[in-house]
């Protein structure tokens, strides 16, 4: 039986973080070119230190020309990102920093694996496991501490943007600690917030004082108590922040990008790949199945793990935990999520309708627990699979 009464944490990071600048940066390359071709193939990897950015990786369009014309486009693409992040630091300034563009076309030997040919189906970008995964704990169906760790800095990064609060800076993290009773969360134990600041004179008190009326905006009322111990800015000055600070790199995130360590992921990162990356529209769909499922009725949580190899279609295998909170049994689920999806890379795609550029927005903040937009971004969060799940039971 699984534990009810505990404390939980989770840890988010903002889009100055040094790893989510560099994780932009590859998905709005990915986006220009799925906008240019919704079959292009990308896997695009960013690093970044102080003044420098480097852009490496495959990239593959059917038209030649229009390749080595987007291949002149990477700079401005990076440069618009950092821009648009907020980093005008002497040593990182979207305008004076020095961007390497290292991309080339597409491994052979990977595309003839992967792409459809007479009677073959499409295959799976590469061999790997992924995860999905579902709870009550939030209306959005997400672990409470990732999605408030979340919140926090998504509303601060609002404040700064807009100009309320122009001494903070781009770089923050956040981490909240739950207490659960019961399996519910009731209370925050510990709340941690790191944020740049430009002001060399603030103090973390002075910080607190800033960002702690935002705090309490998004965090429920009752679950901030007298006995939560708050840590604003513990080593005291952050001005020298993101990729100045600390060198950055595309994939570093990944359970920020998931679940904050409360349910397992898989090998593989999401930003800089197209959706034939099953490490990408896989996990996508095991989100969505997972979800659909909490949605159903059909569990309180539930976890869905799909496996491939590379050039098969098929998934390897599906599995479901609903961690005894099951109303139905997991042998049941296995066999209604691949009744009511086609989970080969493909189906994955078509059902989602992933070949948009729609990825740049998933960079921060979280690829899950997100509402889904009117052009597509995030459909796998919609709960559209609740009556076929259903009936498929």
């Amino acid at each position: 039986m699984s534990r009810k009464n505990y404390i939980f944490t989770s840890e988010s990071v903002s889009e100055g973080h040094p790893d989510k600048v560099c994780d932009r940066i590859s998905d709005a390359v990915l986006d220009a070119f799925l906008t240019e071709e919704p079959q292009a193939r990308v896997a695009c990897e960013t690093f970044a230190t102080t003044n420098r950015v480097v852009i490496g990786g495959e990239v593959g369009l059917s038209d030649q020309d229009k390749l080595k014309d987007y291949m002149g486009r990477i700079e401005d693409i990076a440069r618009a990102c950092i821009k648009d992040i907020g980093y005008e630091q002497d040593k990182f300034h979207h305008a004076t920093c020095e961007v390497t563009n290292l991309l080339h076309e597409q491994s052979a030997h990977i595309a003839q694996g992967v792409n459809a040919s007479g009677d073959k189906d499409e295959g799976a970008g590469d061999q790997g496991i992924m995860f999905g995964y579902a709870t009550t704990e939030t209306d959005d169906l997400m672990p409470a501490p990732i999605q408030f760790a979340h919140k926090i800095l998504r509303r601060l990064a609002e404040v700064r943007k807009d100009g309320t609060e122009p001494t903070l800076g781009p770089d923050a993290k956040s981490q909240v600690s739950l207490r659960y009773e019961d399996g519910k969360p009731v209370e925050v134990t510990q709340l941690v917030l790191s944020t740049q600041h430009h002001d060399e004179t603030q103090t973390s008190a002075d910080i607190r004082a800033i960002v702690e009326p935002y705090i309490r905006e998004v965090i429920p009322g009752e679950w901030l108590t007298a006995n939560t111990e708050w840590w604003i800015n513990p080593t005291g000055k952050f001005v020298i922040g993101g990729p100045d600070g600390d060198a950055g790199l595309t994939g570093r995130k990944i359970i920020v990008d998931t679940y904050g360590g409360a349910a397992p992921h898989g090998g593989g990162a999401f930003s800089g790949k197209d959706p034939t990356k099953v490490d990408r529209s896989a996990a996508y769909a095991a989100r969505y199945l997972a979800k659909n499922v909490v949605a159903a009725g059909m569990a309180e949580k539930c976890t869905i793990q799909l496996s491939y190899a590379i050039g098969i279609a098929k998934p390897l295998s599906i599995y479901a935990d609903t961690y005894g909170t099951g109303q139905v049994h997991e042998a049941e689920i296995e066999k209604a999520v691949a009744q009511v999806m086609n989970l080969t890379p493909r189906g994955i795609r078509e059902h989602l309708q992933l070949n948009k550029p729609i990825y740049q927005r998933t960079a921060a903040y979280g690829h899950f627990g997100r509402k889904p937009d009117e052009d597509g971004g995030f459909s796998w969060e919609k709960t559209d699979l609740v009556e076929a799940l259903k009936k498929a039971v």
